[in-house]
């Protein structure tokens, strides 16, 4: 059985280190790659103690040049990379009238221009070794809207297009190009973006079919179905892991 090596973005906490996890508890080797090298190390040591084979290594997904060179270290680690899962995000929660050019600039460079850069870096080594999955983290956002949200929505919408684009170009090569739409879920930077206030907590769990918030398990194990041999056949789709919140 070949040991797959999967390089995930945004690795350092949240959702990133549970996907982590869950890829190397799938015999995956993983690259732990953040911009916060002490998160991403700390990840790679937890997967490290539970038994899995993985590597931190920085990188800032919003400068090319830093991708390049992340991408460069992991191959020198593990000589390929067969899974990428492009997860680094990030938001800011306010009406877009209130919001500033400096924050929408931030926004699509580490939402979407983050996934540009590793599909560039990542997809030639992909075609030469003649396989490869790529699984993109957009949002439901990006599908249907979200109030005080506005530029992250097109940033993710963006992602969902840019999936869907990449799959068809990709398809002769054979490589599964797929995305992820979350609906809110209970992370690190909920709670920093004001998100974990109990009203709006409250809110949410209450508009969700499954009454409750997403947990960072529940996008990983859809990302491991996504990374799966069984997903060979699957290229060009956006999953929602939202409850039923939205169902489009």
């Amino acid at each position: 059985m070949v040991q797959r090596v999967a390089f995930v973005t945004g690795a350092g906490r949240g959702i990133g280190r549970e996907i982590a996890r869950i890829l190397a508890s799938k015999s995956m080797k993983v690259i732990v790659s953040d911009v916060n090298r002490e998160n991403a190390e700390e990840t790679a040591s937890i997967v490290q103690k539970e038994g899995g084979e993985a590597v931190a290594v920085y990188c800032d997904v919003t400068n090319l040049e830093s991708v390049q060179e992340a991408v460069a270290a992991s191959l020198t680690h593990f000589q390929t990379i067969d899974v990428l899962v492009n997860n680094a995000g990030w938001d800011k929660i306010e009406p877009f009238l209130k919001s500033e050019p400096s924050t929408w600039k931030t926004i699509i460079d580490i939402n979407m221009m983050g996934q540009i850069h590793t599909c560039k870096e990542v997809l030639p080594v992909m075609i030469k070794n003649g396989y490869g999955k790529v699984i993109n983290i957009a949002s439901d956002s990006g599908r249907v809207g979200s109030s005080g949200e506005a530029v992250y929505s097109a940033a993710k919408g963006g992602v969902i297009a840019f999936t869907k684009t990449l799959a068809r170009e990709m398809a002769r090569h054979k490589l599964n190009i797929n995305c992820i739409a979350p609906g809110p879920a209970d992370t690190p930077l909920f709670q920093e973006i004001g998100l974990q206030n109990e009203g709006i907590a409250a809110a949410l769990e209450k508009a969700i079919p499954f009454r409750r918030l997403a947990q960072p398990s529940d996008i990983a194990n859809a990302v491991a179905y996504f990374a799966s041999d069984e997903a060979g056949y699957v290229t060009g789709q956006t999953l929602s892991v939202n409850g039923g919140l939205t169902m489009c």
